[in-house]
């Protein structure tokens, strides 16, 4: 795979901005982590890079559509990614790298991987349920069809035996 690395002496006081619009970064990171994710309309992240003594800024967007399965049914879900972000890539104080930085070394040359920031941004940008419609009834728990195309004649769960007595209690205010 392709490295999408800058490096450190390749950004101008003044800044430097960069587009990554390579569909293969997008689908080898979803392949590696097994991510059930269609690219619908192509990825593409707009970055603005200005260096410090301490690291590197990067501001962005990250822009495209993506399909994933509906949280309560599994049917497609047409997601629109639209990102804005910001973060400092920080060098640690011995010269090394933090653990969490985006910064990597190839012959003692700081570069910042681009492709590990926009990576990291698209999986933020991801809703956490995403839905194939805001009225998804989702799927039978019993029978397990999708309730949206069809109905079930599943009947309703009773709640627990031991509790029928109480269930035509009626409380009033005294």
């Amino acid at each position: 795979m392709r490295k999408y690395f800058v490096p450190f002496s390749d950004i101008p006081k003044e800044g430097k901005v960069c587009e990554l619009d390579d569909p293969l970064i997008w689908r080898k990171f979803l392949q590696d982590f097994a991510m059930d994710c269609r690219i619908r309309s192509p990825l593409c992240a707009r970055l603005a890079l200005f260096t410090a003594d301490t690291g590197c800024l990067v501001r962005g967007t990250l822009t495209g559509e993506i399909t994933v399965p509906c949280s309560r049914c599994a049917e497609d879900a047409l997601v629109a990614v639209n990102a804005d972000f910001e973060n400092f890539e920080e060098f640690s104080d011995a010269g090394t790298v933090e653990s969490e930085s985006r910064i990597v070394y190839e012959n003692a040359v700081p570069y910042l991987d681009m492709g590990a920031v926009c990576w990291e941004e698209f999986v933020l940008a991801l809703p956490v349920t995403p839905l194939c419609s805001v009225n998804c009834k989702g799927l039978c728990p019993t029978c397990g069809v999708n309730l949206n195309t069809e109905t079930c004649s599943c009947r309703s769960d009773e709640g627990d035996p031991r509790l029928a007595a109480l269930r035509g209690l009626v409380l009033h205010n005294a």
